[in-house]
């Protein structure tokens, strides 16, 4: 088969192997079989429990809050616990608990769990048993991780190739016409599945198809530094299975250096770069109804795994024009004072930007504002800098406190930064930047200032969500 015209200025890959007619049903289980879930809430152990539960698993899971996500297990029959852990949780039938990253090795139902000999696996090693036995399609990343993986699942779905999914956000697709979901089941033996960094639980995955759309400096609690992250990330293209193929960011200097490193260590794998001054990249831009152009990148990143599974480009375009978003990525909410409000997971100075040019882009002419929750303490010191200048696309920004982590805050003396420090900063550059001390505050500041026709982008990965969705409750009641 010949390089599509398209794909010149691409290294093309070994020819990938999975063509729908090669592919057969996956189950395996027993209906004995009971799992359980220590945090159930989180979005990527809540799409394990839907796996487990389509496959046949009775599941339950903990966790220390009620949530939509936790709301949408029940309603799917899960029994979720919710407040404190209890070992009296783990029945005498649970056969395996799947555990997230952040519970700590003295939490009582994970305590009794081994005490009892029942196998104890992290979120990121059950998926990793998974992935050995289907052809895993992996997308990882600093940053688009959550759009790139929708976008590679729904050109999948459009060419017939019905894949399993877990993804880190709800796409309205998967279970229309309410809320959406973080899980799809398939019938083949495709798997595309988000693959987190953070405390390199990806290093337990094993990909025939492996994307990463860039590397920056995060979960620096973690690594350090730039220099761990970028051996980390190697690490991860080094685990794809023989005859795989990496899929890269040539536009990312960091990446550029990997794939050198990649290609060296390990000859016998295929190696596509997609960059935004490939020959796709303007048609791209032409159909996309998500903004932004680092959406034009994490779309070519889908195309061209689409291409490396041989789906027709006419499909693969299809897929992507028709794609509006998901769940809080640039998540359109509704009017508030005559100003369209958007929801947006961006927590990163580099996200931060991204979302505000993308904004700019998409309303030239309207005043933005933003409303940030910084997400992690540590995260706030390590990238002060950069934060201080990540605001500069909107025209007025406020600060609400410093969400915490649950379990990633390793000590007290990062208190010393906080929202006040960082919005004296920002307005020492001459942005207008205000401070909040309270949520509750919010409504009667946005109320005095708020026009119609502006733009209110409700920003942050913690419980910004929560006091988005209450502020347009309140407007509802209004």
């Amino acid at each position: 088969m010949g390089v599509p015209r398209r794909l010149r200025g691409y290294q093309l890959a070994a020819p990938f192997s999975l063509q729908p007619q090669q592919v057969t049903c996956y189950h395996e289980h027993s209906m004995n079989d009971h799992l359980h879930c220590v945090g159930i809430g989180g979005i990527g152990v809540s799409a394990l429990a839907r796996l487990y539960q389509a496959r046949g698993w009775r599941v339950s899971g903990s966790d220390l809050a009620r949530s939509e996500i936790t709301d949408a297990l029940r309603k799917k029959g899960i029994r979720v616990f919710i407040g404190p852990h209890r070992r009296s949780r783990v029945a005498p039938s649970i056969a395996r608990v799947v555990y997230t990253v952040a519970t700590k090795s003295e939490n009582p139902e994970l305590r009794e769990a081994k005490r009892r000999g029942i196998p104890t696996l992290s979120y990121a090693q059950a998926v990793g048993e998974l992935t050995h036995k289907l052809k895993t399609i992996a997308v990882a990343g600093a940053h688009g991780k959550s759009t790139t993986t929708a976008m590679i699942a729904l050109a999948m779905v459009r060419a017939g190739l019905d894949p399993t999914v877990i993804i880190g956000t709800k796409l309205r697709e998967f279970s229309p016409p309410v809320g959406g979901s973080n899980f799809r089941l398939g019938k083949s033996l495709y798997f595309v599945l988000e693959a987190d960094e953070y405390r390199a639980s990806f290093l337990n995955y094993t990909p025939s198809i492996a994307v990463v759309t860039n590397i920056d400096r995060e979960h620096l609690d973690f690594y350090k530094n730039a220099s761990n992250i970028e051996a980390t990330f190697l690490k991860f293209l080094l685990g794809l299975k023989s005859g795989g193929t990496a899929v890269l960011n040539r536009d990312d200097h960091r990446l550029q250096r990997i794939g050198a490193k990649l290609k060296k260590k390990r000859p016998d794998l295929g190696i596509m770069w997609y960059s935004l001054r490939n020959p796709a990249a303007r048609k791209i831009r032409r159909i996309l109804r998500i903004p932004g152009t680092h959406n034009v990148a994490n779309a070519l990143a889908a195309y061209s795994v689409g291409r490396i599974l041989r789906i027709p480009g006419k499909k693969i375009f299809s897929a992507l024009g028709k794609y509006s978003g998901s769940w809080r990525r640039f998540d359109y909410q509704g009017r508030l004072l005559g100003a369209k409000v958007f929801a947006d997971y961006a927590h990163h100075p580099t996200e931060i930007i991204a979302t505000l040019q993308a904004a700019r882009e998409k309303f030239p002419r309207s005043r933005i504002w933003c409303v940030f929750q910084p997400h992690h303490y540590e995260r706030t010191r390590d990238l002060f800098r950069e934060f201080t200048i990540a605001f500069d696309e909107c025209d007025e920004l406020v600060l609400l406190d410093i969400y915490e982590v649950a379990g990633r805050e390793r000590s007290k003396k990062y208190r010393g930064v906080n929202s006040q420090k960082l919005a004296a900063a920002i307005s020492r550059r001459g942005k207008s930047c205000f401070y909040l001390s309270s949520p509750s505050k919010l409504k009667s500041f946005l109320s005095k200032r708020l026009r119609r026709g502006d733009i209110l982008i409700m920003m942050g990965a913690g419980s910004i969500w929560e006091i988005t969705k209450q502020l347009m409750s309140a407007k509802r009641k209004a």
